[in-house]
């Protein structure tokens, strides 16, 4: 029986990875999962048998080690562009260490997902990706950079972004970077050019463009997104608007961080176009035009099979946690709010824990989270806007508005969410089964005299809201 070759995937949490690992299993392949914190990574218990999970965090040279030295191919599917100011340094050295450490394997083949990045004068975002391509191709093994713009899918950062914009605004007044003309891809397209590309030797030691079949610009995204959810939208584009102005624009209109916005604007004023799509002829690949992409968007949406998202991504909160120095919620100069209700039926309750924030809400005076939200929005923060990825579904790492979600174990009984909204402190929300009773814990962990005046702030809101919260779940 033949060997199984291996592949090393970081980014196995993210948005990319997440939907490439079953398709690297399904053609025969053993995979090498690569993850910062080990808590966050829940694969199917269908795929356990054909991966191995190790830790690896690219800024730490020590875990590196960790890479095991008999891997065929990896994949580098790896970006920070908003968990920091000088995002440009650290996607530099996370590449530089992450060559070094396959120069020390049997690695043949690196796949590097890219930007396209043809624009004479390129924004920060894509000139630290052109850097961090440079580098990667600096090994001694096969390099193949694959260069995207915009990729629409279900989930993804520029579908979430547009759906955002244009199912709130009937009338848009947008900046000039409008008009810039882009060539989007879908997400099925962008997994196959991944797939296809291992072990090509066509591809080696070379970069290529991907797109679809359109060339649009942004306004012209927009307008069609509108058209396929019979919405009428008028747009406006403003010369006066600057970077900053439109940052703020986007941020508070759409789900973003205001990082990522800032990065996102810079970006969207350089063209977007392929070279050439002579990759798609050799590896057989017929891209989906624009509308074809967001058709099957849709149908995941509709069906509730989003199978990742950007939003459960850290870059879509304030936060650059690790679930594990969080997951042990403290006592000790903490305020707790803990309430006890037994419920009427197991099943019913968890369900509805399982349920709870995005679409279905807060099952009690969800207005009032609303209303915080829409402060924590004005103050910086995330907001409620996130939602969530799956209706019926948790696992650690993912958002629930504007909580992150440490632990959830359905047969245990066991949701622990930690808030990602602007605090002066730390806030944990905690639902347990235990003895036929629900026990929901709000625990805080105030920051100094400002989070002790915030606690005793909200406090009358937390026995009505609380309280009305657990009667609903245990109904």
């Amino acid at each position: 029986m033949e060997k199984k070759k291996k592949i090393l995937l970081t980014g196995a949490t993210g948005y990319i990875g997440k939907r490439l690992l079953p398709i690297l299993i399904e053609n025969g392949y053993y995979v090498i999962c690569c993850v910062r914190d080990l808590n966050r990574f829940s694969p199917p218990k269908n795929l356990e048998k054909y991966i191995t999970v190790i830790k690896v965090d690219l800024l730490d040279a020590s875990t590196l080690k960790n890479i095991p030295k008999d891997i065929d191919a990896a994949y580098y599917l790896v970006h920070s562009m908003s968990s920091s100011e000088s995002y440009e340094t650290l996607e530099l050295k996370c590449a530089i260490n992450f060559r070094e450490a396959l120069q020390k394997t049997n690695v043949k083949h690196l796949i590097y997902l890219s930007g396209i990045i043809n624009d004479k004068e390129l924004s920060k975002h894509l000139s630290s990706r052109k850097n961090v391509e440079n580098e990667l191709s600096k090994g001694s093994y096969n390099c193949t950079t694959l260069r995207a713009g915009i990729i629409i899918g279900s989930g993804s950062a520029s579908f979430e972004i547009i759906r955002d914009i244009v199912e709130k605004l009937p009338l848009m007044i947008t900046p000039k970077w409008l008009n810039t003309k882009c060539q989007p891809i879908g997400i099925i397209d962008v997994l196959a050019f991944l797939y296809k590309s291992l072990f090509c030797e066509e591809t080696y030691n070379q970069s290529f463009d991907i797109g679809g079949s359109d060339i649009l610009t942004y306004k012209e995204m927009l307008l069609e997104f509108g058209r396929k959810r019979n919405l009428k939208r008028t747009i406006i584009t403003l010369p006066v608007m600057t970077p900053k102005l439109s940052s703020y624009w986007l941020y508070f209109v759409t789900s973003t961080s205001y990082k990522l916005a800032t990065a996102l604007v810079s970006s969207m004023k350089v063209e977007v176009i392929c070279r050439d799509n002579r990759l798609a002829k050799a590896l057989n690949i017929k891209t989906l035009s624009y509308k074809e992409s967001l058709d099957k968007a849709f149908v995941k949406i509709e069906s509730n099979q989003i199978a990742s998202s950007w939003k459960d991504a850290f870059i879509s909160g304030e936060m650059n946690i690790e679930i594990s120095d969080f997951i042990e919620v403290p006592s000790y100069g903490c305020f707790i709010d803990k309430r006890v209700q037994t419920y009427q039926n197991r099943k019913e309750c968890i369900y509805k824990i399982w349920r709870i924030g995005g679409e279905t809400g807060w099952y009690y005076a969800t207005w009032l989270w609303k209303i915080r939200g829409y402060i924590d929005k004005f103050f910086g923060g995330v907001g409620l806007r996130r939602g969530r990825t799956n209706k019926n579904s948790l696992t650690a790492g993912d958002s629930v508005d504007f909580w992150r979600v440490l632990y959830a174990n359905k047969k245990e009984g066991r949701l622990l969410l930690l808030a990602e909204m602007k605090l002066p402190g730390e806030a944990w929300l905690e639902f347990k089964i235990e003895n036929e009773r629900l026990i929901q814990t709000a625990t805080f962990r105030p920051l100094g005299l400002s989070g002790r005046l915030y606690w005793y702030a909200v406090l009358p809101f937390h026995g009505f809201i609380f309280k009305g919260m657990l009667r609903k779940l245990t109904q």
